[in-house]
């Protein structure tokens, strides 16, 4: 389903009670109920899956939480792109203006993790911009690895919400920096089906790693944030646990790490 087109110019800001579900198709705030798996085929192979939740929301209308409920979902900016902006949309228009692309008076939907009793830790952020007539414009796919670096990919993806990338930033050990990716990153609506794929060899090009997010959107209330909270209490302390569990698992049998490049920083993210 296609997104809500904005009004001509400014966006304007529809007042809402916290937290209201306002009807079906692609709305925003939502909660997603996410299955999350990573599955490795080369040199060794190694799979593993685990469930948290994820927010789809607005960037110019972030959810409105009862002061109580605040602390189990924030979006602070900070958390994304420099972390220098003022707000979040700020630094995604700071960086793509960087890029030469123009996202004033378009509506942008974001697909993150909150800070949850202040941890956050996003490995994949994904922005859809749209111009003000509606359009899709760009996807920007922001990635933060276990050492603290960010990067960010601007993205167009075709018909069928699949675009293609070179690999420009560490972030497992045990890859180089090199290939490119594929992903298929259609716009959530009822269900969130996202896959994002290594690929090595150039003309003949394997797939050694594959990435996916599954999901499905449920309406974001108190009691669904509350059901969310009691699933999965420090959702993103729980992705970083895994990934480095996961990590030593490949370590202890014999996956050799790759040496981590120095990360220049990029145009737009200061």
């Amino acid at each position: 389903m296609s997104p809500r087109p904005p009004s001509n110019g400014a966006r304007k800001t529809t007042r809402r009670t916290p937290l209201q579900d306002p009807g079906p198709g692609p709305f925003t705030p939502a909660l997603y109920r996410c299955v999350i798996a990573h599955a490795r085929t080369h040199p060794v192979r190694h799979a593993f899956r685990f469930r948290t939740s994820m927010w789809l929301t607005d960037v110019d209308e972030p959810p409105r939480l009862p002061r109580l409920l605040r602390p189990l979902a924030r979006f602070e900016p900070r958390d994304h792109f420099g972390g220098t902006a003022p707000t979040v949309r700020a630094g995604l228009e700071r960086y793509v203006a960087a890029q030469g692309v123009d996202l004033e008076g378009g509506r942008v939907l974001m697909l993150a993790h909150a800070r949850v009793f202040g941890h956050v830790f996003n490995p994949l952020t994904l922005y859809w911009c749209h111009g003000a007539a509606g359009q899709l414009v760009c996807v920007v796919a922001e990635v933060h690895n276990t050492y603290g670096e960010r990067h960010c990919y601007l993205l167009r993806p075709d018909a069928d919400g699949v675009a293609r990338t070179d690999k420009e930033f560490y972030v497992s050990p045990f890859f180089p920096v090199d290939g490119g990716y594929r992903m298929r990153l259609p716009l959530p609506d009822t269900r969130l089906r996202l896959t994002v794929q290594l690929e090595r060899g150039g003309h003949r090009a394997h797939v050694p790693f594959t990435a996916s997010v599954h999901g499905e959107r449920r309406p974001a209330t108190v009691r669904e944030l509350l059901r969310a909270t009691a699933r999965h209490p420090w959702p993103t302390l729980a992705v970083t646990v895994g990934i480095r569990a996961h990590g030593i698992r490949l370590w202890l049998r014999g996956l050799p790490v790759r040496p981590r490049p120095h990360h220049p920083q990029q145009k737009g993210l200061h």
